[in-house]
């Protein structure tokens, strides 16, 4: 009666060892996985962009000084994005150009371009043909006078 104790106890530290085994080669896997599929860079030149980031800061800082708003609308039972801009007085921004990128936030792949057309005064739409639903950021583009405005809205497109 005392030996089968004492002979199931000699195979606990074993069944350690092989359940900490498990955990480590699921966890190499993983980080294996995630070290080969991800660069960790956004950017091109992540470098130089980041040695130039007081001129971002810059760019930034006169981008708000401007006061533009825009208001981005997807309308899914058509396939298209309505677009309104307005000055920092809140009326329409009338002779602006306005470009529109759509981009998988969490994808590599090229942006996908909206040809927009002028609808009414401040106002822009264009259709577009998603390649899939989920989330996108619409990076717009706005100028007039020489003066640029660059927004970024994260967007549930469907």
């Amino acid at each position: 009666m005392n030996a089968i104790p004492a002979l199931r106890g000699r195979y606990i530290p074993w069944i350690f060892i092989a359940c900490f085994a498990v955990v480590i080669a699921v966890n190499a896997t993983m980080i294996w996985f995630a070290v080969g599929s991800f660069s960790g860079l956004y950017a091109a030149h992540a470098r130089e962009t980041g040695l130039h980031y007081n001129t971002v800061l810059a760019e930034q800082r006169a981008r708000d000084a401007l006061g533009w708003k825009v208001a981005a609308n997807w309308r899914a039972d058509v396939g298209r994005i309505e677009l309104a801009v307005a000055g920092n007085d809140g009326l329409p921004l009338i002779g602006a150009q306005v470009r529109v990128e759509l981009v998988r936030p969490a994808e590599k792949r090229p942006p996908l371009p909206v040809a927009l057309g002028v609808t009414g005064s401040g106002t822009f739409a264009g259709y577009v043909d998603l390649p899939e639903r989920g989330n996108w950021d619409a990076d717009i583009v706005v100028e007039r006078d020489g003066q640029r405005y660059a927004v970024t809205r994260r967007m549930f497109l469907r």
